[in-house]
């Protein structure tokens, strides 16, 4: 995960950067190679490919911002790498639209006590907050709220409900 964070950095500061030199150049220790594309198109196109921020792109279906859910492991408050790169797709839109504000909304599974379970929502949705901010999302933008085990998405006992219910929810406002 430190890997993948250090790469989640790096990646950011390239596109800030990239808006600091419209030939290219070296910034500091890092290489910025000039595509012909302006400070906005290198932070609204993502780190992760070509992607048109545009505000229907929250509710195209075939778009990455359409999956606003972020799940996590059994105990853990850890983003996985496959959702660090969705959640670097969300900052690119959030960067792009300042105006645009989100609540980040922490659930766990029934398991815990409530002051436990509403910690543990809390420390999963400070996780995702902490990777859009890395990816230049302002923290104003940003809403942190935890329901702990209050508003489970599945009901019902064992590993297949339990796997649903712990995760983050983003929450364009607006939507």
């Amino acid at each position: 995960m430190k890997c993948t964070i250090s790469r989640l950095i790096v990646v950011g500061l390239i596109a800030v950067l990239a808006g600091c030199s419209s030939k290219g150049g070296t910034q500091g220790d890092i290489q910025v190679e000039d595509r012909g594309t302006t400070a906005d198109e290198a932070v609204t196109s993502g780190a992760y490919g070509s992607s048109d921020f545009s505000s229907y792109s929250l509710n195209d279906p075939n778009s990455p911002l359409a999956r606003r859910v972020i799940y996590f492991d059994y105990d853990s408050a850890e983003i996985t790498s496959s959702d660090q790169e969705l959640l670097v797709q969300h900052a690119g839109y959030l960067v792009a639209n300042p105006g645009q504000q989100i609540t980040l909304e922490g659930h766990t599974d029934e398991r815990g006590s409530r002051e436990y379970n509403i910690a543990l929502g809390d420390r999963r949705a400070l996780s995702v907050q902490r990777i859009l901010e890395l990816n230049g999302v302002l923290p104003e933008q940003i809403t942190v709220v935890s329901y702990g085990e209050e508003k489970p998405a599945a009901e019902g006992h064992g590993d297949a409900v339990w796997r649903l219910n712990r995760r983050v929810e983003i929450v364009y406002q607006g939507q």
